[in-house]
């Protein structure tokens, strides 16, 4: 085994680790959810994102409501018989608006 997959496999276990705890820090949460931590900071700094400042200067954020916060906006899936059904619709009520006129 290469160092390149030992490497590869010693962050598939801290990621592993890092999904058991309950409560991350700044870099767990930036490693967590993939964002930048220059992101991250906006974020926070807006109130996008739910987090807790306990002595006012280092941010941690709760597991569960950082997986809330990634599931918000929910976009359902759409088959392609409904997109035909949908233009079908709408290009037959746009004729009929010519025809009126």
């Amino acid at each position: 085994m290469d160092l390149q997959q030992v490497e590869q496999r010693l962050s598939n276990i801290e990621i592993l680790l890092l999904s058991q705890k309950t409560v991350f820090n700044f870099d767990e949460v930036a490693a967590y959810t993939g964002l930048s931590k220059s992101y991250l900071y906006k974020l926070t700094h807006t109130a996008q994102i739910p987090h807790f400042k306990p002595q006012g200067k280092h941010i941690y954020f709760n597991k569960a409501d950082i997986d809330q916060w990634l599931q918000r906006n929910p976009v359902t899936p759409v088959n392609a018989d409904e997109i035909e059904q949908q233009a079908a619709t709408y290009v037959a009520l746009k004729n009929m608006g010519r025809a009126k006129a």
